[in-house]
């Protein structure tokens, strides 16, 4: 299995696996399907009869509804206005292309990151209100912002993470 962090946070922060169903969009992001699973709980069956006095009071069920991939790699929301994600990902952004320069990527690459950067960037920012904001588990400032938005349907949530600004780790 692989599992990705994020490269910026000196790898503190697991976002992604291959375990997930991703693909890579524009060469810059990968977008993964989540689904919406149920924690938490648990049917206990002792094969007893519950006595007449008990028998409406039954345990409350406190399963609850998350998302596989947020709960998987506790993502912790976070929020932002359209100003302030613009400054955060033009900070973010530089921090990447100096971390591509520092691993000696190709210039072939760091050319494909500057322009799927830029339009990918434009196309968040138009559509803004439409995503949520997650950061790793860390909380780390610095670090990489996963978004996650809906598709088409409506129903199946997806999440986006920039290519670039994460390492690979074998397991």
């Amino acid at each position: 299995m692989i599992i990705f962090k994020d490269a910026i946070t000196d790898s503190k922060d697991e976002l992604l696996s291959d375990s997930f169903d991703f693909k890579e969009v524009d060469g810059v992001v990968y977008e993964a399907d989540c689904a919406m699973i149920d924690i938490g709980a648990v049917s206990v069956d002792t094969g007893a009869n519950a006595s007449a006095e008990e028998a409406d009071e039954g345990l409350e069920d406190s399963a609850q509804k998350v998302n596989n991939i947020v709960y998987s790699f506790r993502l912790q929301s976070t929020s932002f206005d359209k100003t302030s994600y613009g400054a955060y990902l033009k900070g973010y952004m530089k921090k990447v292309l100096a971390h591509l320069k520092a691993k000696g990527a190709p210039e072939s690459e760091i050319d494909t990151f500057k322009k799927g950067a830029a339009a990918f960037s434009k196309k968040v920012l138009g559509s803004f209100k439409d995503w949520e904001f997650y950061t790793g588990e860390s909380m780390d400032v610095d670090g990489m912002v996963v978004l996650l938005n809906y598709r088409e349907d409506g129903v199946t949530p997806y999440v986006v993470v920039w290519k670039h600004g994460l390492e690979e780790m074998k397991v």
